[in-house]
């Protein structure tokens, strides 16, 4: 298989756009991805670019992608990558990309000095196999919380008031 892993290209956009609308297709919530061209080509070529990517490509065809940014960790006193989305077309699963797109994450994190890589998994994804295979472990004494939608708002108005 003639395959290679690079950063993302503007060219690439439309492409990865309509793979993270695969991938939440695959991850039962279509409803809500709402990622466009512009938006994510704002994020990734921007003025001020906080996101970044790689694609897998196959015979020059992109199959696959990481998006991603950085973290930091308070208690290491420096940076690591978080990992947005990890997706590879269905009929190329098992083939190595998976794994070749993340060691292009852990590539980026040794060389940078990056003290962590992670990301989130839904609990039924079989990936999670794939994963712990790699010595990627479950963080399950911490609960993830998110604010989104009308509660931020609520809050980031009572933030205005109080201003």
């Amino acid at each position: 298989m003639d395959s290679r892993i690079r950063r993302v290209r503007e060219s690439d956009v439309d492409t990865v756009v309509e793979l993270v609308h695969d991938l939440a297709e695959y991850e039962k919530a279509p409803q809500e991805c709402h990622l466009t061209a512009g938006g994510l080509r704002s994020a990734l070529f921007g003025e001020s670019p906080a996101l970044y990517g790689h694609v897998a490509e196959v015979g020059g065809e992109v199959v696959g992608f990481t998006l991603w940014f950085l973290n930091f960790s308070t208690w290491r006193g420096v940076h690591g990558i978080y990992l947005e989305d990890l997706y590879v077309c269905p009929e190329l699963r098992g083939t190595g990309l998976g794994r070749a797109l993340l060691a292009a994450l852990a590539e980026e994190c040794a060389d940078r000095g990056y003290g962590r890589l992670e990301w989130w998994v839904l609990n039924w994804n079989p990936a999670v196999e794939f994963y712990t295979s790699l010595g990627a472990r479950p963080m399950d004494e911490w609960t993830v919380y998110r604010l989104a939608d009308e509660p931020l708002t609520a809050l980031a108005e009572q933030a205005r008031q109080a201003g």
